[in-house]
């Protein structure tokens, strides 16, 4: 259980979801581990628990952005390892949605992993190494109902990642982006069953996917198992819209 042993990570929206449990994953795998999150209550308890670090961040506040890199750099002398995974819903059919709705789900996803992949960026470059793991989802492969804003920024996402893929290769930096499916998650489990069921019967495996099935495979992107992979697009779907 040492394949991260001695790098460091940020994941941002790391204190619930998708993104605690990659930070988990990562430090059962020897990875010092910074939690960013909004709610710093949260981030806090969870790092005590985990034995990693904490901050406050906002993943749309560029200067915040910085000093969440550099903060990381100073407490742990690197920074190996970034995910992109804060987010948000706002959903709402394009009748009712506003421009504000649409905006700021779109910051969020978006600009927030650029801001993200642009400051790890920065330090990965000089370091010769890292990996950049940006969390999409399928939404941005084949548009969710009700979700116009989520699915342009998962599939922005997509973009960014593969851009700044072909801008870092040089420097030794692997970027790359997950798409995970219907996972059994707080959020997911809140559907009314009737959507529930509706996805569910979607999937090839018949089941939804566990949290930890997702920080399977950003523990592979993040370690040198996969040294050569870069640009990708990991799908963790159950066969979901093959």
């Amino acid at each position: 259980m040492t394949l991260l042993k001695g790098r460091v990570a940020v994941v941002t929206g790391g204190a619930q979801g998708l993104g605690l449990a990659i930070a988990e994953t990562f430090v059962a795998h020897g990875a010092e581990v910074m939690l960013a999150d909004l709610n710093l209550e949260a981030a806090e308890h969870e790092a005590q628990r985990l034995g990693a670090a904490a901050c406050r961040c906002d993943v749309t506040d560029e200067d915040g952005m910085s000093a969440l890199v550099d903060d990381t750099v100073r407490r742990f002398g690197a920074l190996d390892i970034m995910v992109n995974n804060a987010g948000i819903t706002r959903d709402k059919t394009m009748r009712k949605m506003t421009s504000e709705d649409f905006r700021t789900v779109l910051d969020v996803h978006v600009y927030g992993a650029w801001l993200g992949t642009r400051a790890a960026g920065a330090v990965m470059r000089e370091q010769g190494r890292g990996s950049i793991i940006t969390m999409s989802s399928i939404a941005g492969k084949v548009g969710n109902f009700g979700q116009t804003n989520y699915s342009a920024a998962k599939a922005g996402m997509v973009g960014l990642t593969k851009a700044a893929a072909k801008e870092l290769a040089g420097s030794g930096v692997r970027v790359n982006a997950i798409q995970p499916g219907l996972i059994r998650t707080a959020m997911t489990e809140a559907m009314p069953q009737r959507a529930w069921d509706s996805k569910l019967a979607e999937i090839p495996m018949n089941r939804a996917g566990e949290p930890s099935e997702v920080a399977s495979v950003a523990l592979f992107l993040a370690s040198d198992m996969s040294s050569y992979l870069t640009g990708t697009v990991m799908e963790v779907t159950g066969g979901r819209y093959m």
